[in-house]
């Protein structure tokens, strides 16, 4: 059985892979399963977003975060061998004591956000969290996000680039994995912030109007997660055969067993 030590450093090998890791986010034990099932899964990634609309909180560490970490150790058990990543959102008020208690639920790393706060506290709460692994045994795996685009406020693309840059070098330096930019990123200014940050230390987020995975893979971007979006394209299918079977539908031919 793979320990939770060998879960991290998978996750940290996949990370500084040459081919981009793509992690398909996950909101419960079920859709675990069902991504786990797949030969091309190499890690689950879970969605804060999602996990909080399950249980009918809005995003944004509404909801309690031992109802999290909960489903949390949901998710890990049903990924069986493969590591977990988690969203921790901006780590609820104690970044380090709350990655504490998920590599307890078995999570082998995770998307901490900033919020901008001042780069020194951002920096800290990174500390706190790879501090936090290096007492538990586990050399976790932080993808240390930075809201330089989504909290940018409408400044220009410029000084966003350069505050991206800025924080996610300060962030490698205090001992993140990877550096997550959110945001439709396109060409010219994701290879600014490859350039800027490192190849292989950036990772986005895949959003309809952004580049495919494998446009990012050859600009030298490490990782690509979907945050919401997988949990939205579940429900609209959900809705969209509900509206059908209120006519006259039937389930679809095909229909899988995955649950």
């Amino acid at each position: 059985m793979t320990t939770q030590a060998e879960k991290a450093q998978t996750l940290a090998r996949l990370h500084a892979a040459p081919e981009i890791l793509r992690v398909v986010n996950v909101w419960d034990a079920v859709s675990a399963k069902t991504i786990a099932a797949l030969p091309e899964t190499r890690a689950i990634a879970t969605a804060g977003h999602s996990i909080a609309a399950t249980f009918g909180y809005a995003d944004g560490e509404n909801i309690p975060l031992d109802l999290l970490l909960d489903m949390l150790g949901r998710i890990v058990a049903a990924a069986g061998d493969l590591p977990v990543t988690a969203d921790l959102d901006a780590g609820f008020g104690d970044a380090g004591e709350t990655v504490r208690r998920a590599i307890g639920k078995g999570v082998v790393g995770a998307n901490v956000e900033d919020r901008l706060w001042p780069l020194d506290e951002a920096v800290g709460a990174v500390r706190a969290i790879i501090a936090a692994g290096e007492a538990e045994g586990v050399p976790f795996a932080l993808n240390a996000r930075t809201d330089a685009f989504v909290r940018g406020g409408g400044r220009p693309a410029e000084e966003s680039v350069a505050d991206a840059i800025e924080r996610g070098r300060a962030y490698l330096d205090a001992g993140a994995d990877l550096v997550f930019v959110p945001g439709i990123l396109d060409a010219d200014v994701t290879r600014r912030l490859v350039d800027g940050i490192g190849e292989r230390k950036v990772s986005v987020i895949g959003l309809p109007g952004a580049l495919s995975a494998a446009e990012y893979e050859a600009l030298g971007v490490a990782r690509i997660s979907y945050g919401p979006m997988t949990q939205r394209v579940a429900l609209t299918a959900l809705q969209d055969v509900a509206a059908e079977l209120y006519g006259d539908g039937v389930i679809p031919e095909g229909t899988r067993a995955l649950n």
